[in-house]
């Protein structure tokens, strides 16, 4: 019987009860994991990994001195086969978008959910063990080999020597994928699909052994067929264009067959990058259906290609006003709207999927300061691209991601505080730099004061004068980087009349007094 790997995991955060808590709450070893160290900081941990084989790390987002970012990106540059778990607070959007740009392999909001935590360390688990396979010699070994370069991620041990079969002059690494998958595989049943995959598999093999061709051929995933290609002369590039385009032409389904292509190479060792190449090529079929994609193409568009950044923040608030209104023709307006500015600006689906991350993160966190807290920790979803490999398939997703918002809002009926406490904002907002109390909000209102507090207070988190005062110390702290004003003429200017006041205020807010935080913070 086959021993399964035992996945070495890190846990860090600046709090040791945290820590513990971590470690000792859950019984890792009954989940296939042994939690080999501690750190309270990212350069400790980064230590750690020195020192150790680590597979996993979990992660708070913030600490004091390294934190989680700075840490991944660390592991990422240095040692890219570990995985990576964050933990963050709701209120962290920023972090949230950074977290998600760094390709973290999940990301997890406070209160951590135990049972969430646990399915997905088991999936990682799952993973690594998948991986944890040295074979050498025959055809399936080859196999296994080239499912271990095609792997997105390395494990800990060393890449496995290739086998001798695979011995060539010159190598090619194809990935075939079929359009639009994610409606075929709603349509066909197993059963069918694997008689398709068996036709995929044929297709290949016809079409390249009729040229010469060897090749050895392996499913990563139900819609990736990774396959490397060898020839004992070099080929030029029209030769290799024309071979495929004819493997291509010759598919009979009507989900069309699409093929990223990598350069041709001369050393095995170069598999694993080569695999990796024609991933990153795949998300560009759905910008014009071009059936070959290789690196020629994708500097051909990405010189064509000026992004402009999609404005998520402005997105969530028209969403949550549509959500809150019950206005099902204004939300699919704006998703359709979204969408038509993605086909616009050229996004990939890679670039879509990221936007959408980071929207979801950010309106379910709107959504819970609002008082739906029903909602579930975390994204519910997450988009498989070789499924979802086509944009109506990501408009679908989150149409029905935001129409579900719709009904659970319906369904628990939030009452229109809602609409009270945003008024109240925009007027706070506009006013803050008065001596502004909250009878007068209350007045402009039409509501009484007492009634105000209740519903700022339920809806915020904060009270009041909480809220006021950091909307003061928050311009407090631009006008000290950006002015050469005085501290006492900045307190007034913010809304303090009393310049002590307004020094222990800031000092509660910031840690520091006014002064120290202008002489620590001001840019040089």
């Amino acid at each position: 019987m086959q021993h399964d790997k035992t996945v070495k995991m890190l846990i860090v955060d600046d709090e040791p009860v945290i820590c513990q808590g971590l470690r000792y709450t859950i019984d890792w070893a009954d989940h296939g994991v042994e939690v080999v160290a501690e750190a309270y900081d990212g350069s400790e941990a980064l230590q750690v990994v020195q020192e150790q084989e680590i597979d996993l790390v979990l992660t708070d987002i913030r600490m004091e001195g390294m934190d989680g970012l700075q840490l991944t990106k660390e592991l990422k540059r240095c040692h890219p086969q570990i995985r990576v778990i964050m933990i963050s607070g709701y209120e962290e959007f920023e972090y949230a978008r950074q977290a998600i740009k760094l390709d973290v392999t999940d990301y997890l909001l406070k209160p951590v959910d135990i049972e969430e935590l646990v399915a997905v360390v088991a999936g990682i688990v799952e993973d690594v063990r998948r991986k944890d396979t040295r074979l050498e010699g025959s055809v399936k070994d080859a196999e296994l080999w080239l499912a271990e370069m095609a792997a997105p991620y390395e494990t800990s041990i060393a890449r496995p020597v290739p086998p001798y079969l695979l011995t060539s002059a010159e190598y090619k690494l194809i990935a075939t994928q079929l359009e639009k998958f994610s409606n075929l595989a709603a349509s066909v049943t197993e059963q069918d699909f694997a008689i398709l995959q068996q036709l995929w598999l044929h297709t290949i093999r016809d079409n390249l052994e009729s040229r010469g061709v060897r090749h050895v051929s392996v499913f990563v995933h139900k819609n990736l067929l990774m396959t490397l290609l060898m020839t004992d002369q070099p080929l030029l590039k029209g030769q290799w264009d024309e071979i495929l385009q004819n493997m291509l032409d010759s598919w009979p389904k009507e989900h069309r067959m699409y093929c990223a292509v990598s350069d041709a190479y001369t050393s095995l060792d170069q598999t694993a990058a080569m695999c990796s190449e024609v991933r990153n090529l795949l998300p560009y079929h759905a910008l014009d259906n071009c059936p070959l994609l290789d690196s020629a193409y994708k500097t051909k568009v990405d010189n064509g290609r000026v992004l402009r950044d999609f404005d998520s923040s402005d997105m969530v608030s028209k969403l949550s006003v549509a959500l809150f209104k019950q206005d099902a023709e204004m939300l699919e307006e704006l998703v359709g709207g979204m969408f038509q500015f993605f086909r616009d600006q050229r996004y990939l689906l890679t670039d879509m999927v990221k936007v959408c991350d980071e929207l979801s993160i950010m309106l379910r966190q709107r959504l819970r300061q609002s008082g739906l807290t029903q909602l579930e920790h975390g994204l519910e979803r997450t988009f498989d691209l070789d499924v979802y490999n086509h944009a109506d398939a990501i408009r679908q997703a989150i149409s029905t991601e935001v129409f579900d918002l719709l009904q659970l809002i319906d369904k628990v009926g939030i009452d229109r505080s809602f609409w009270i406490i945003e008024r109240a904002k925009k007027y706070m907002a506009e006013h803050y730099l008065s001596d502004l109390k909250a009878s007068e909000v209350a007045a402009y209102l039409k509501i009484t004061p007492s009634y105000f507090s209740n519903i700022f207070k339920q809806s915020t988190g904060k009270s009041f004068s909480e809220y006021m005062n950091e909307l003061r110390i928050n311009e407090a702290r631009n006008l000290l980087l950006t002015t050469q004003d005085k501290v006492f003429e900045i307190a007034d200017r913010v809304g303090y009349k009393e310049y002590k006041y307004f020094v222990s205020v800031f000092k509660l807010y910031t840690g520091m007094t006014p002064k120290k935080y202008r002489v620590l913070n001001i840019k040089e």
